[in-house]
């Protein structure tokens, strides 16, 4: 873990307005400093059980002192859990998957693991930055100049994943690495949220607060909105250590 910053997290889930059951899961890892957020897919069984793997792979791993070795470590859970979703899909003759992304901050570094359509962001200086690229179909067409931005938005192919843990025997995952700085939020939630929100107003509640209750607020948000998919919302606040010396300064008498 690392001693420049001090971590505040808060994390909720909700299986919102339409659902029944809540698909969605989150691991929250304050000891190594892993959090992740996974939205199960394959019905009430298969997507609880998808997500809930993920979850519980990461919640067993080991702390791995080095950044890079924690990383792996990250990476290998996810995989690990891959191949046990794909092999359950495999004896229940049933298709299950789910996204995955994953934070890790410590040592005054963090890194973003991703796979699939739940989002990272990043506050910073005021500047809400999206950190992950949605593994979607859509997204695909965007980027190869087939839809634009603007044909994108409500898409009726908007949620058709083109990578998910547990759909192949492996999955690619992606990562970004970077340092930390003092009062960066991050945010991490699964499409129940972006895909309810705009983005200006996920930035509007995280500027204007970013403690323990803005979860809650931005679920509940989503609430108001009709909240058509489960949502699950976890922020993460990198908050500089105020050292002994800083704060208890040394009075001089002239």
């Amino acid at each position: 873990m690392s001693d420049a910053f001090e971590l505040v997290a808060s994390a909720t889930t909700h299986p919102g307005r339409v659902r029944r059951n809540n698909e969605d899961a989150y691991c929250a890892r304050p000891d190594i400093g892993l959090w992740a957020v996974a939205d199960g897919m394959g019905g009430h069984e298969g997507g609880e059980f998808a997500s809930s793997a993920i979850v519980e792979a990461l919640d067993g791993i080991g702390v791995a002192a080095p950044f890079e070795a924690a990383c792996r470590a990250v990476a290998e859970g996810i995989q690990a859990a891959n191949a046990r979703i794909h092999d359950g899909a495999a004896e229940g003759k049933a298709q299950m998957g789910s996204t995955v992304v994953a934070l890790l901050a410590r040592d005054g570094h963090f890194a973003v693991l991703w796979a699939g359509d739940s989002r990272a962001y990043l506050l910073r200086d005021g500047v809400l930055r999206r950190l992950t690229r949605d593994h979607t179909q859509v997204q695909a067409l965007i980027e190869r100049g087939i839809l634009s931005e603007a044909d994108a938005a409500g898409h009726p192919m908007s949620h058709v994943l083109a990578r998910a843990v547990g759909i192949e025997p492996h999955v690619e995952i992606d990562v970004i690495v970077d340092m930390m700085r003092p009062d960066d939020v991050f945010l991490l939630c699964s499409d129940g949220l972006h895909g309810t929100m705009e983005e200006n107003e996920i930035h509007d509640f995280l500027t204007a607060s970013a403690d323990r209750t803005v979860v809650d607020e931005m679920v509940a948000r989503t609430l108001e909105l009709g909240a058509p998919d489960n949502v699950t919302v976890v922020t993460v606040v990198a908050r500089a250590r105020v050292s002994p010396a800083m704060a208890n300064p040394i009075e001089t008498v002239e």
